[in-house]
C-alpha cells in the first residue's frame, strides 16, 4: 500500500510538474505577443514589407523583402541590376541564379517547404496549437548577458530526399522584455548538413503599434553573422503582380 501511495504521489507530482512548465511556456508567449502589440493586432497583418542593407566587401547592398501568407520575394540591388531571390507567386518559385544570372524554378519539394513556412505567418507562435506545433521550456540560459528564456519550437516534420526529418527551432526570449532576442536551427540538407544556423536581433521599434527589430545578424553558431540593418517595414501593403512573376525567356523563333 505504501509503495502504491508513493508511486501514485510520484505520478500527480510529475503531471504538476508537466503542467507547470506547460503554463510557464504558454506565458512567455502571451506576454511576447503582449509586449509587441497583442495577439489580436499581430493576426490583423496580412503582408510586411522590409527595405534593408547589408554590407558586403564595403558596398552597402539594398535589399526589399515581401512577405503575406502565400507570397513572397527578396530583390537585392547591386550596382543598378535588380536580383530576385526566392520568389513565390503561390504556385512557382524560383530565384536568379547568381552565376548565369538566370532565373529558375525549385523543383516541387521546395515549392511545399515555401507553403509550410508561409502558412505560419506572421509569425510561427501566434497560432502554433491550431497548426500541430509543440512548444517546451527548456529552461534559462544567458545570451551576451542578458538573461532569457529558451523556448523549442517543434514544428510538422519537412520532407529531405523523400525522408522526414525533424524541423526545429531554439528560440530565446528576453527574459525581462519577452521578445526573442536569438534563434538556432539545424540545416538538414546539402553542403552545410548539421551546421547550427543563428539568427540576433535587437533595436526594437514601434512600426504601426507592433514592435518589431531593426538590427540583425544572420550565420553560422559561434562564428561573426552577417549585420542586417532594416532600414523601414511597412504593413498590410499590396505588392506589384509583376515582382512574383518569372520572366519566361523569348527564343528567335518565337519572335519570327
Amino acid at each position: 500500500m505504501k509503495k502504491l501511495n508513493k508511486l501514485f504521489l510520484f505520478v500527480i507530482i510529475s503531471l504538476l510538474t508537466v503542467s507547470v512548465n506547460a503554463q510557464s511556456v504558454d506565458e512567455i508567449i502571451e506576454n511576447y505577443f503582449e509586449n509587441t502589440g497583442s495577439a489580436k493586432s499581430w493576426a490583423e497583418v496580412e503582408s510586411i514589407k522590409k527595405n534593408m542593407s547589408v554590407n558586403q566587401m564595403g558596398m552597402e547592398l539594398p535589399i526589399e523583402q515581401y512577405q503575406s501568407s502565400d507570397r513572397i520575394y527578396t530583390k537585392v540591388s547591386i550596382q543598378g541590376m535588380e536580383i530576385k531571390q526566392n520568389v513565390f507567386d503561390g504556385e512557382t518559385f524560383w530565384s536568379t541564379n547568381w552565376s548565369t544570372m538566370k532565373a529558375e524554378k525549385s523543383d516541387q519539394k521546395n515549392v511545399q517547404i515555401v507553403k509550410d513556412e508561409l502558412a505560419e505567418f506572421p509569425d510561427p507562435f501566434l497560432n502554433y496549437k491550431k497548426n500541430g506545433f509543440i512548444v517546451e521550456l527548456m529552461g534559462k540560459e544567458i545570451v551576451d548577458g542578458t538573461d532569457t528564456f529558451k523556448v523549442k519550437l517543434i514544428k510538422k516534420p519537412m520532407l529531405v530526399d523523400g525522408e522526414e526529418v525533424p524541423n526545429v527551432s531554439i528560440y530565446y526570449f528576453d527574459s525581462e522584455n519577452f521578445v526573442p532576442i536569438m534563434v538556432h536551427e539545424e540545416v538538414m540538407s546539402g553542403q552545410l548538413k548539421g551546421t547550427i544556423i543563428e539568427v540576433k536581433m535587437n533595436d526594437y521599434q514601434e512600426v504601426e503599434g507592433l514592435y518589431m527589430p531593426f538590427s540583425m545578424s544572420q550565420g553560422v553558431k559561434d562564428q561573426p553573422g552577417q549585420p542586417i540593418t532594416i532600414t523601414s517595414i511597412e504593413l498590410n501593403v499590396k505588392a506589384d503582380e509583376s515582382e512574383f512573376r518569372f520572366p519566361e525567356t523569348v527564343t528567335k523563333e518565337e519572335n519570327n
